[in-house]
């Protein structure tokens, strides 16, 4: 098996594993990290070969910018505190204390290598907790609050990283210089990612067409992210303002509905597919690891378990006293912040602090030599330990998290979420209703098409909630809806018929298949019609 061939099976098995996770309850990214430590067993299978210096550059980007799609600046905004204490503050205090510990307990490790080791293994995946909080239907606020840690800390722990990685190779340290190191690559960063993000909604209202726009979203976020770390800035950071500012509501285009449904299907296949390879990657390079420290096991093993306890214990230690003064200072002002409520939802956020693609890459680019070519300090020792990290947080903690949320009966509100769609309904029916009063004025409606694009104006909201009408009109609301939907059930056996007939032809002599797919094409957008 060769590198193209192993790229293939991790792919495919990126796909096979999103129904095996659905079926046995676990989270897909925790699979593709056995899969990827199983693959590695197998003497056919060849070592991964990619240069440590792409593995940021080419997972982070796709993954980062489909992850701050699903949230909006207003939720950071609204977020702000429990995200500065999970993903700034918490950041400094696990580097300080993985730090300590890992400088003493691995003999000639030096202090600024002991930081990198804690600024690597600090910041919780992105990618892992949005993939498996998110499918364990946890309420709304605590995905809120680990997506935000998730999109945020990388920024802190990378310039942390790198800080201390010039610290060892250099042999000099400056607090001043790193402070503002963190504040210039931050203002960099935010600077660059609106800038591209503002040039590409011009180019995307320029081409029109949605796979052209789609495409140039593929591009966007590796653009922002190398030309933010081009200009000493993050990319992380820079991927996120990006991804924010274009699906902000005054930017996007309401009437754009190709636009979005081309676009939400293509970026979904892309997080799968990117997902699933840097978990598989994490799993094979976890064997490759190990076998470099054969000898030191007893040196480094006891090591491994002290900085991962160091990572959980301290996790939990910073997360009671910040969740209770959180909900102290909620109940204290009218804010509109997301933070959890009890002790059961502070013990899955606990949990959820799973390491992933972020902490192997920044490993993994530990340069291996100093200023005068001596060796970098134990780096085959900070593999080891990192790796450590990942594997118990990731895939202990990953594998037993679903068990925790069942056992802690920690769901999302369904009726809060009921009383949402019940008010964006009746948003939606009332706009569409003041729309059509509009037309009324301006055009001589006859008074029968009037009173029935009425009638579809409130059926609009009954659609989406069929909990926005009163009471009293409920019931004929209802009738309503059931009558539209036996009506749209015949039409969807009429259009499927159609759909036959016209792949019939596409198979016999005389069509020609793009004036087939031309026609068939217009079959499925009819089908997507109410």
């Amino acid at each position: 098996m060769d590198q193209l061939a192993l790229l293939f099976a991790l792919l495919l098995a990126a796909v096979v594993m999103v129904p095996v996770g659905e079926r046995l309850g676990l989270p897909p990214p925790v699979l593709m990290t056995l899969f990827g430590g199983v693959l590695a067993m197998i003497p056919q299978v060849p070592v991964v070969e990619v240069p440590p210096e792409y593995i940021l550059p080419l997972v982070l980007p796709p993954l980062l910018y489909a992850a701050a799609q699903r949230t909006s600046w207003r939720e950071f905004a609204a977020n702000r505190r429990p995200i500065f204490l999970l993903a700034v503050a918490l950041v400094f205090v696990t580097t300080a204390a993985v730090a300590a510990v890992a400088n003493a307990l691995v003999p000639g490790l030096g202090l600024a290598a002991a930081v990198a080791l804690g600024a690597l293994v600090a910041p919780p995946d992105p990618v892992a907790a949005t993939a498996v909080a998110g499918r364990l239907g946890l309420p709304r606020r605590l995905v809120s609050i680990l997506e935000g840690e998730g999109l945020f800390n990388d920024v802190t722990a990378i310039t942390l990283y790198h800080v201390a990685i010039a610290a060892a190779v250099t042999g000099t340290f400056s607090w001043p210089h790193a402070a503002g190191e963190l504040l210039l690559s931050a203002v960099v960063a935010v600077a660059v990612g609106l800038a591209m993000g503002w040039g590409a909604h011009r180019l995307m209202s320029l081409l029109g067409d949605a796979t052209l726009q789609t495409g140039l979203t593929l591009l966007v976020p590796f653009a922002s992210y190398v030309l933010a770390e081009e200009f000493e800035g993050s990319g992380v950071l820079a991927v996120l303002a990006t991804a924010l500012f274009l699906s902000s509501g005054q930017v996007m285009d309401a009437d754009d509905v190709s636009g979005r449904l081309v676009g939400q299907t293509f970026w979904s296949v892309i997080d799968t597919l990117v997902t699933g390879v840097a978990f598989g990657l994490i799993g094979l390079e976890l064997h490759n690891v190990v076998g470099t420290v054969e000898g030191r096991w007893s040196e480094l093993l006891p090591a491994a378990l002290a900085v991962v306890a160091v990572v959980i214990v301290v996790r939990l230690l910073w997360l009671l006293p910040a969740a209770w003064l959180a909900r102290r200072l909620h109940r204290s002002k009218d804010v509109d912040e997301d933070i959890p409520l009890g002790w059961r939802e502070t013990v899955v956020i606990w949990w959820s602090g799973m390491r992933g693609v972020a902490s192997v890459a920044l490993a993994l680019a530990v340069p291996f030599t100093v200023e005068g070519g001596r060796d970098f300090p134990e780096r085959d020792a900070i593999l080891f330990l990192a790796f450590a990290v990942v594997l118990v947080t990731l895939v202990f903690q990953g594998l037993t998290l679903p068990w925790l949320v069942r056992r802690l009966k920690v769901r999302a509100n369904s009726a809060r979420e009921r009383e949402l769609e019940r008010q964006l309904a009746l948003r939606c029916a009332k706009a569409a209703k003041r729309r059509l009063r509009e037309i009324e004025r301006e055009e001589d409606l006859p008074e029968e098409l009037s009173e029935a694009l009425g009638h579809r104006a409130w059926e609009l909201g009954a659609r989406i909630s069929p909990y926005f009408a009163s009471e009293e009109r409920r019931e004929a609301q209802d009738q309503r809806v059931q009558r539209l939907k036996w009506a749209q059930r015949l039409q969807s056996e009429l259009l499927s018929a159609a759909r036959h007939e016209v792949l019939a032809a596409r198979s016999e002599p005389g069509f020609d298949p793009e004036v087939v797919d031309r026609v068939l094409r217009q079959l499925d957008v009819r089908s997507f019609r109410p």
